[in-house]
């Protein structure tokens, strides 16, 4: 039983790669507003704002390389 909540949680295919990445992007795009807005006027809230998405890039490389290299295709 455990085992099969457990397999919930594992991304199988690129298409569930696509679709995490989506979601982590919605919210380091959510995030960077909110530093422009909290920081506004200032060269730091938009270079926080650059980073989120850069943050997303890097993470969003590594999944799809696992998913290429994974043993579920």
């Amino acid at each position: 039983m455990w085992r099969k909540f457990t397999r919930l949680f594992v991304i199988k295919t690129k298409f569930e790669a696509f679709l995490v990445i989506y979601g982590l992007g919605l919210g380091a795009a959510e995030r960077g507003v909110h530093y422009v807005e909290q920081y506004h006027g200032s060269v730091g809230g938009w270079m926080l704002f650059a980073v989120c998405p850069v943050a997303v890039f890097m993470a969003g490389a590594r999944i799809l390389d696992s998913v290429e290299h994974s043993d579920w295709n």
